[in-house]
Order: C-alpha cells, then structure tokens, then sequence
C-alpha cells in the first residue's frame, strides 16, 4: 500500500450522526500514514461550525443525519470552503443519492463496507482532485441519468476533441482510472493526466465524475 509522504499530511473530518460509526472510521484512519482526523461531528450543522475552526482538507459525510443532511451540508461546504473536498460515506447507494451528492460537490461516493486500504486510497485520491465512485454507486448514477428523450449529435458533441482525447474521454465516462486509461490506450500516466485536465477545461466541468453525468444525460453513451 503506497502512503502520503509524512510532510504531505492530509485532515480529514468525520460527519455522522452514529457515535459508533464515527469511531470505527477514525480507527479505519488512524492505520494510515499520512491522514490525520481533525474533527467529527454528529450531524452537519456541527460539521459547519467545525469547518470554520478547523482546516480540514478531506470530510467523510454521511447521507441522512439530523437538523441538516450530508447533501445539504455539502453544498454549503463547498460553497463557503472550496478547498475542502467531500467524500460521502454511506450505508446508501440508491441513485438518488449518489445523483444529489455529486450534484452538490462531493466527490466521490462510497458505501460503509469499503474496507480501511479503500477508504485511505480514497481520501488521497479525493485530497489530490480526483474523484471515487464505488462500483455500485457508479451503476446506481448511470441508471438514474441515462435517459434521454431525443437521439443526440455524437459529432458535435465529440467537435471540440482532438482523436486522442476522444479516446480518453471514451474511456472516463466507463469510470476507468487513470492507470487503467494509460494501460488500455498505451499512455503514460502523466499524458493521460494531460487529456483529462484538457477534457475538463474544454467541458468546463468539474471533475471525472461529472463527465460521466455529463455523456449519459447527453446519449454519449448508454447504460
């Protein structure tokens, strides 16, 4: 397992409204050089207030919690810290959730059964500006968007693209990471990094995640 170098250190904030689940987290955590808990709160509004006290680089949210849920806490998040990226950590993977979290900001999704060395990659991977679907949250965010009512104009969509570029982009929107893009393509990892940031810029989004919204609500792909 590759760590965080030791000057690299990443804070990260737990917010659940289960004492238990808060604890068996951090545990989950503390394994991990490199990662640091900050703060936990019990619900989202406490979360805010913590966020305002604290520097906190990477926060594990929860869906459902008391006074103000995770998705509402997330985009109040990322609205007044920017810097902070949102990881939900749920028992929940039905579409509407995963759709409303990555709506308003989070960057990745997974489930409470994703094991210590998963949420450590995670939390890095997220820190770094990437973003983490589980496999069955991806499945539950293609169904919920992939319908659209009218065949679309794959040249135009694809117009802005150079040929390689519209391989990569091919390949991002399966949800394939960028060791996999760069293993299929016969890429480098620094050059498949390059098409991405291109791809992003040209599509004005966000991150990955939101390029697989983007080609499903488009009819760029199917499920």
């Amino acid at each position: 397992m590759t760590e965080t170098a030791a000057t690299e250190r990443i804070r990260v904030a737990i917010a659940d409204d289960q004492a238990l689940i808060r604890s068996a987290v951090h545990a989950m955590i503390e394994v991990h050089d490199g990662l640091d808990v900050v703060a936990e709160a019990s619900d989202g509004a406490e979360l805010l207030e913590l966020a305002r006290a604290h520097r906190i680089d990477v926060v594990l949210m929860d869906v459902r919690m008391p006074r103000l849920d995770g998705i509402e806490t997330t985009a109040l998040l990322r609205r007044d810290h920017p810097h902070t990226r949102v990881l939900v950590l749920t028992t929940y993977d039905l579409d509407e959730y995963v759709f409303a979290a990555i709506r308003a900001g989070a960057s990745g999704f997974l489930t409470k059964d994703t094991s210590s060395d998963e949420l450590g990659d995670a939390i890095r991977s997220v820190h770094a500006g990437d973003s983490v679907l589980a496999p069955r949250a991806t499945a539950s965010l293609v169904d919920f968007v992939a319908t659209v009512p009218e065949p679309v104009d794959t040249e135009s969509l694809l117009a802005p693209f150079t040929a390689r570029e519209r391989e990569v982009l091919g390949q991002l929107v399966t949800g394939a990471s960028n060791d996999e893009i760069a293993e299929r393509l016969y890429l480098t990892g620094n050059t498949v990094k390059t098409h991405v940031k291109a791809i992003l810029a040209k599509l004005d989004l966000r991150d990955r995640v939101h390029v697989v919204i983007w080609a499903y609500e488009r009819g760029f792909v199917s499920r």
